[in-house]
């Protein structure tokens, strides 16, 4: 082998950085950039955004021929770590039911419990998902011609694009998985994670927009006595039940959501429940943020149909928002005590982010406003809301499809 040659080998990382493909790694280099940018200056949820710029940075890596003789970046070729790790803990929907497990630890259903009409605002909140899933449907082969004439696939991508509205991630990569989407799964669990980072920025001009000072400086009253013990046990035990029932889909999310807060409350597995809330909840969120930025490959991120995937799940986490505050003002009209309606907008299942951008929303029009409590038990009512409505759309689909995709 001569010098040109094993100069080229040994510069062809370089060498592929200045042709066609490189420019679209650049550009990957790019949007990494910004997520971490995003993470680091702006304090957007860092826990996710910073693992996945960093793992699309590493997907993005000059390609080096595998053991199989194919193609990809090292991290991403047969037996590449974040392959191993998306097989392991993605494919297998391993990642969302320990988080959910790390959730359910994290949750105080107790606010909720003794104002349990609050379950009717995470239910509200959902309604994004289903007006997303019908326009998906008309959209979906207009922007996307190679789809035209596979409706299985239009459903399946109109399923998972409904449920990016709910800023619940685990619920969004648990569908996604099962409809066998994994030649999407980029966009969509880049939208999905991307809003829920972005609660603060999207959900204000939102609520601000559909209220009116005097609504949002309405107070709310609030016992701080908890539950009691035997409710807050028997509360995930029938839950799981409930929802296992009417919504069969549902229980993986629901029960290891369930199985989480019940350790918590027992009383008798603290340091589990620790253990729980920390260093599980930290661990599986470093592995499935580079995971899930392992999955932004240039050739599979830079299409149009990232864009649609991107745009439908903002509309969907807009209408979500709205549907939640609507809610509250249409309640009002019949309410002597009035309610908050901010508190609608805590409904999407970004826990605890959204109910802590309600509060500091009130705390602005009125310092002295403290409803945070009512908004959390929203908030951890459309945790439980979006789980039973990605378990309905899958129950949907699915006999639309007759099980077969």
């Amino acid at each position: 082998m001569d010098i040109a040659a094993i100069l080229k080998e040994l510069f062809a990382g370089v060498i592929y950085l200045f042709s066609a493909d490189g420019a679209k790694t650049l550009a990957m280099f790019v949007i990494a950039g910004i997520l971490i940018y995003l993470a680091i200056k702006k304090d957007y949820e860092p826990t996710l955004l910073l693992p996945i710029g960093f793992g699309s940075i590493l997907a993005n890596l000059p390609p080096v021929m595998d053991a199989a003789g194919g193609m990809a970046a090292s991290v991403l070729g047969e037996g590449g770590f974040l392959s191993v790790l998306f097989n392991a803990g993605i494919a297998n929907e391993l990642f969302p039911i320990l988080i959910f497990i790390a959730v359910g630890a994290m949750i105080d259903f107790s606010p909720l419990l003794k104002d349990p009409s609050m379950i009717f605002f995470g239910a509200a909140a959902q309604f994004g998902i289903f007006a997303t899933f019908l326009v998906s449907l008309a959209l979906i082969p207009a922007v996307l011609p190679e789809t035209a004439g596979n409706d299985g696939l239009i459903l399946r991508l109109a399923a998972a694009m409904g449920i990016i509205g709910a800023a619940d991630g685990p619920t969004t990569l648990y569908v996604a998985n099962y409809f066998n989407l994994k030649d999407y799964m980029a966009p969509i669990s880049v939208a999905a994670y991307s809003y829920m980072s972005l609660v603060p920025v999207i959900q204000p001009p939102v609520i601000r927009a559909l209220t009116t000072h005097k609504e949002r400086t309405i107070r709310m009253d609030y016992n701080e006595q908890r539950a009691s013990k035997l409710a807050l046990i028997l509360f995930p035990i029938i839950v799981t039940v409930v929802a296992g029932v009417i919504v069969p889909m549902s229980a993986p999310l629901v029960g290891s959501l369930m199985f989480g807060n019940l350790i918590r409350e027992c009383g008798v597995l603290e340091r589990l429940s620790k253990t729980a809330q920390n260093e599980l909840a930290s661990l599986v969120t470093i592995l499935l943020g580079i995971t899930i930025g392992g999955t932004m490959v240039a050739d599979k991120f830079l299409r149009l149909d990232t864009l649609l995937i991107m745009g439908l799940g903002l509309f969907a986490f807009i209408f979500d928002t709205a549907g939640g505050v609507l809610f509250a003002k249409l309640l009002n009209v019949f309410r002597k005590k009035k309610i908050n309606p901010m508190v609608g907008a805590a409904g999407i299942s970004a826990f605890p982010m959204s109910a802590r951008v309600v509060q500091k929303l009130a705390k602005e029009e009125d310092p002295y406003n403290f409803i945070l409590m009512q908004s959390i038990s929203a908030n951890v009512s459309g945790q439980l809301g979006s789980i039973v409505a990605g378990g309905m759309v899958i129950s949907l689909v699915s006999m639309m499809l007759g099980g077969a995709w």
